[in-house]
């Protein structure tokens, strides 16, 4: 198959206020060529709205109607990420008839993995028809609702996508991809075996504390964390929360270790604390392995945090490499693996597999908007 351009979209759940938009030419199978990518404004109204969606759906829980707030917060981040779309097109000289597929995220406001034999659910908010009528291109969206249907955790969707990056890389089962959003989630792939799964939490429980003790939006470059002293005893029982022992494939929504495992705890010790403990949760993810591996490429924000950096290399024992410095674009990851799906999508490849997801057999996915040309 001949590689195409594809643009990839993701905003996370830790609300940093930005689209992470990249391009990447593909056939689905290897990255052929990196091209552009950006961390573009959100417009300022967008964060509040999200935050209203993310407290309806707390309280939602997947039962009755949608609550009103998920379509205005639905047409609102569309028409902004679509926005942003075509100016990130003219900006770099490339047209809507250049790229072949926008794979569109949306934003999760609820993950529920499945348990005791009933399916999971999922809810990402993104209207991809409307995308594709502003861009002027196909986009698939709604990537993870077909893999829960099939009975999987709907995440990570990334672990093919890790697969071709540790190929360009050249890096063998001694190596794995971690990346640091508002979950943690790796991937490690042996030649034959690619398996993956949510590790715990990464930057959202440090978001949540910061915010709600100090109003700040989020621990930047950990420096509140520094200053602080981890509560090594309520760590270790932190780390025994059965989640982080049970077998893959197993998934978390954002809200699943929350904030308050640091109730009690001062400013700064909280923040140790709970940036410990997603480094610590990473150390155990990693015993889980066929192969316990002795290098981490790091991706995501938190590789931007020095104090999670360095927890990471304390609570893991492995080398923890930026994914600058063996040629790859940390910012750019999660976006670029969208672009990458959408292909897949768009070509009917699966992208979910029995050990990353959970589904029995290998599973394609997304919905598919076609632009209707003029």
């Amino acid at each position: 198959m001949q590689p195409a351009w594809a643009i990839g979209l993701m905003t996370g759940t830790v609300l940093d206020g930005f689209i992470d938009i990249a391009m990447i030419r593909t056939d689905g199978e290897t990255i052929e060529d990196f091209g552009p990518w950006e961390l573009a404004p959100y417009p300022s109204e967008i964060r509040p709205l999200l935050r209203k969606a993310f407290e309806a759906a707390k309280q939602w829980r997947f039962t009755g109607p949608d609550p009103d707030i998920f379509r205005e917060a639905e047409i609102a981040l569309t028409k902004a990420q679509s926005e942003a779309v075509n100016r990130f097109l003219d900006k770099h000289g490339f047209s809507a008839s250049d790229i072949a597929a926008v794979g569109f995220h949306g934003q999760t406001v609820l993950h529920a993995a499945p348990q005791n034999g009933h399916r999971g659910h999922t809810r990402q908010l993104g209207d991809g028809a409307m995308m594709a009528e502003i861009i002027g291109t196909d986009v698939v969206y709604d990537f993870r609702t077909a893999d829960m249907d099939a009975g999987g955790q709907g995440a990570p969707l990334s672990a093919i996508y890790h697969k071709a990056m540790l190929e360009k890389i050249g890096a063998g089962p001694d190596t794995v991809i971690l990346n640091l959003g508002g979950v943690a989630n790796i991937s490690w792939y042996d030649g034959d075996r690619l398996m993956a799964f949510d590790t715990g939490p990464a930057n959202a429980p440090v978001n949540d504390w910061v915010n709600a003790h100090s109003g700040a939006d989020m621990d930047v470059d950990g420096a509140i964390a520094a200053r602080g002293t981890v509560d090594e005893a309520r760590l270790a029982e932190m780390l025994r929360h059965p989640y982080l022992s049970a077998a893959f494939p197993k998934s978390l929504d954002r809200f699943d270790f929350s904030a308050s495992m640091a109730d009690g705890l001062g400013l700064e010790d909280g923040a140790a604390t709970l940036t410990a403990f997603t480094a610590g949760a990473v150390g155990r993810a990693l015993d889980l392995l066929p192969q316990r591996p002795e290098r981490i490429v790091v991706c995501g924000g938190g590789r931007k945090n020095p104090t999670m950096m360095r927890e990471l290399a304390r609570r893991t024992g492995a080398r923890i490499i930026p994914a600058e410095d063996v040629g790859l674009r940390g910012d750019a990851v999660e976006a670029e693996c969208f672009a990458f799906l959408a292909i897949r999508a768009m070509r009917a490849m699966p992208y979910s597999y029995p050990l990353t997801t959970g589904v029995s057999e290998p599973q394609t996915g997304g919905r598919i908007a076609r632009h209707a040309a003029a």
